[in-house]
């Protein structure tokens, strides 16, 4: 299969990432968290990846199998739970330990360990395992930037993958036997030069595409534990659990002499490669259109500020359930006050819309939900929104397009809310959570975030111009 991404020769790791970053955002191959630069990438068909690992004898003869925290890997999480293996997952960036072995709860639903092996679950639902522990992991699972049919792979640069094979290996939680298994999206597979690849880099046995499962036979070995000597005395005090293990390895009598980090650079947790900064966005300032999603103009580097216009008047989508209105989310959500200017006209059979007008910020963070069953009703959703405690400021219901957009007070309370909303299943039908097109990133210069309205008419009224586009997105069936 010819690689989707050719690389240049003389490339270095961070060319290559740069590269991967790049085709996936400008492919619009990914899911929230966007952009995927310096990610780890959630990638579409994530899901589809890792229900092949079902498939592996070695994974179906495993016991304990350790799967990174990224995103891209939460459905790994749930198979292992499902299949009642234990568990383990790192501590993100090491922080606070090694690993966690997550605990469900006892007689735990099939919903009760999506939440486990979600970001939340993990911290919920986690007993820490210690360096002294007599652990033996039978499967690793990873994720990767970039990984070639002969095993080699790439990280996002931080180290953290490395490290933590590192000190399996020296936990004696892993051998050379040890199955090492990597899920990432088709163009991420590509031919990566061997002199990329250092001592201290992991490699793989196996690769899960959407597509496809690749036995890699590699022949290069894999870390034979810590190499200190990659690592300096500054990165060593951000982690305090590598600090404790160099210790224990000085008790042994091995050498833990630690390399000196070269200056005016900012190396990686121990690849000594220079971390390029991360790509910052102009400043935008968001502003709602009459279609759900957020129109974003640029703001210049003068001192001008953007001219402040009147809230707009919000259209609601005919359909099932149209003549219902998120009054009940102003009283309830965050954000929403009574006595909210709103006016609401009941709506008789076969009207086509509702005006509402109600003050809100004028910078909002739009999320659109897909996959919406016919026959569900907005109350049901209001519901679901309350248990996951992902209340929006103002919910937009079209319910006959099978969507809905959710509008938050600011991108941080957008990416809780699409945290929580990962996963959503309502009458048997999975739910699509993610940010509005318009705010995904991604998008081509001079492209306008603004969409013509359709003219107005009281029957046969068309669905606007972006229905096809996002109702075409489906979302992944599990």
């Amino acid at each position: 299969m010819e690689p989707a991404i050719q690389i240049n020769p003389g490339a270095t790791k961070w060319d290559i990432r740069q590269k991967v970053w790049d085709y996936i955002e400008e492919n619009n191959l990914a899911n929230f968290p966007r952009p995927v630069h310096n990610r780890i990438p959630n990638f579409k068909g994530a899901i589809q990846a890792c229900n092949r690992l079902t498939d592996l004898q070695e994974f179906k003869s495993s016991k304990t199998v350790k799967v990174n925290p990224d995103r891209p890997q939460q459905q790994a999480r749930f198979l292992t739970l499902e299949a009642g293996k234990t568990l383990l997952v790192p501590t993100p960036r090491l922080r606070t330990g090694l690993f966690n072995n997550i605990t469900p709860p006892e007689g735990a639903s099939k919903e009760q360990l999506r939440i486990c092996s979600s970001s939340q679950g993990v911290k919920d639902f986690s007993v820490p395992v210690g360096l002294d522990s007599k652990v033996k992991v039978d499967l690793v699972v990873v994720g990767s930037v970039a990984v070639s049919e002969k095993g080699l792979r790439i990280g996002k640069g931080e180290g953290f993958a490395d490290l933590e094979y590192g000190m399996m290996v020296s936990m004696g939680a892993v051998n050379e036997s040890t199955v090492v298994v990597t899920i990432v999206h088709d163009c991420q597979v590509m031919d990566l030069p061997e002199e990329l690849i250092e001592s201290h880099d992991l490699t793989v046995d196996y690769i899960l595409t959407p597509t496809r499962v690749i036995e890699t036979k590699c022949q290069t070995p894999k870390p034979q534990g810590i190499i200190w000597t990659k690592l300096d005395p500054e990165k060593l005090e951000k982690i305090p659990v590598l600090k404790k293990l160099r210790e224990l390895e000085e008790e042994c009598g091995k050498d833990v002499t630690l390399g000196v980090a070269p200056e005016g650079t900012e190396p990686g947790l121990h690849t000594g490669q220079t971390k390029r900064p991360p790509r910052r966005r102009p400043r935008r300032n968001i502003q709602q259109d009459d279609e759900g999603e957020s129109k974003q103009e640029k703001i210049g580097d003068s001192d001008q500020k953007p001219r402040q216009r009147p809230p707009r008047v919000r259209k609601e989508g005919r359909g099932d359930g149209g003549g219902e209105n998120d009054r009940e989310f102003n009283k309830r959500g965050r954000g929403g006050r009574r006595g909210d200017n709103m006016r609401e006209k009941d709506q008789e059979e076969g009207a086509s819309e509702v005006p509402t007008q109600r003050r809100l910020p004028l910078s909002v963070t739009t999320v659109y939900l897909g996959g919406i069953p016919a026959g569900l009703r907005v109350s049901e959703l209001k519901t679901a929104l309350r248990e996951r405690e992902a209340i929006p400021l103002r919910l937009t219901w079209q319910g006959a397009q099978h969507r809905a957009f959710l509008d938050y007070s600011d991108p941080q309370a957008a990416e809780v809310a699409l945290e929580s909303l990962q996963d959503l299943s309502l009458n048997g039908h999975s739910l699509q959570a993610e940010l509005a097109k318009s705010q995904r990133g991604g998008k081509r210069a001079g492209q306008s975030n603004r969409r013509e309205r359709p003219p107005m008419a009281p029957e046969n009224t068309t669905d606007p111009p972006e229905a096809e586009n996002d109702t075409n997105e489906k979302a992944e069936q599990e």
